[in-house]
């Protein structure tokens, strides 16, 4: 059993620990705020952007005179997964949920014939990565050096990936990252990323609608920009579930501490009561020998 001074050491400890579990659980919750506003305001854009590209899309298809970013270089042989995971820790079990989600989609191209490579945005998720696929990394993308990664880091990252795509170096690029619900709710999303998507059907109207310049050209603009805009949102996203659940985490950590105090402080009681009464005890028992 441990000694009296052995149980009050563990309950300061674990006071001082609760402190810090507490105090950075209100940081997150600060930077939730701001994230979450963030990622949902950048929404609207999105789905507008894409919008604005299926219409035109819609009017090229995938003809010859199409840009290789919608209409690809013919082949989806070789894969490239762009996994965005967070810098820092302490926040569940989402650099965990994402890495399962981008080994998941590794292996499904896998047992298709398919080749697969990774492109790592954020530190969390390289190691587990790197233990399974330690061959198959093709770069890292370091974002650790600033604040809060904005488009500016979206920028660098599109323009590599697109660069790497003209060179011929993957066929097609997916993106997986996490997608904000809530708090409690951060959930792996895979999308393709390169080639861009085929457009859904674009909503009919009885409008002519006349480009200039033409559709390619426009287009030729408009994929690097939605690129941009695909990475841009997935690392305000990964923001937002960073900080919800880091607050989620650090949350039950602190609670955690609580109960452990309580059962430490019922320890300690009953071992001090128990050092007590055996002192009496042995006060009564040399006085009757008297």
């Amino acid at each position: 059993m441990a000694s009296l001074k052995e149980l009050k050491g563990r309950i300061n400890s674990v006071k001082s620990t609760q402190k810090i579990t507490k105090a950075k659980q209100m940081v997150a919750a600060a930077k939730l705020r701001r994230a979450q506003a963030a990622a949902e305001a950048a929404r609207p854009y999105a789905d507008r952007l894409a919008s604005v590209m299926a219409s035109i899309a819609s009017k090229v298809g995938k003809s010859d005179s199409a840009p290789k970013l919608l209409a690809g270089n013919g082949s989806d042989q070789r894969h490239l997964l762009v996994v965005v995971n967070t810098d820092k820790g302490l926040c569940g079990g989402l650099n965990a949920n994402i890495v399962k989600e981008a080994k998941k989609q590794a292996r499904q191209l896998i047992a298709d014939g398919k080749s697969v490579e990774f492109y790592l945005v954020g530190k969390k998720g390289r190691a587990p990565i790197k233990r399974d696929y330690a061959n198959s990394i093709a770069k890292h993308f370091d974002t650790s050096d600033v604040r809060t990664p904005g488009f500016e880091e979206a920028d660098a990252v599109a323009n590599e990936l697109i660069e790497m795509f003209e060179d011929g170096k993957f066929d097609v690029a997916h993106l997986v990252y996490p997608t904000f619900q809530s708090a409690l709710v951060q959930d792996p999303t895979t999308v393709q990323l390169i080639p861009v998507p085929a457009p859904e059907e674009a909503a009919s109207s009885d409008a002519v609608v006349e480009y200039e310049p033409g559709e390619e050209e426009i287009l030729e603009e408009l994929l690097p920009r939605y690129v941009k805009t695909q990475l841009f949102g997935a690392l305000l996203e990964r923001e937002a579930s960073e900080q919800g659940a880091s607050m989620t985490a650090m949350d039950n950590a602190t609670r955690n501490a609580g109960d452990l105090i309580n059962k430490l402080t019922i320890q300690y009681n009953r071992s001090r009561q128990a050092a007590i009464t055996t002192e009496l005890i042995e006060i009564i028992a040399g006085a009757e020998a008297l």
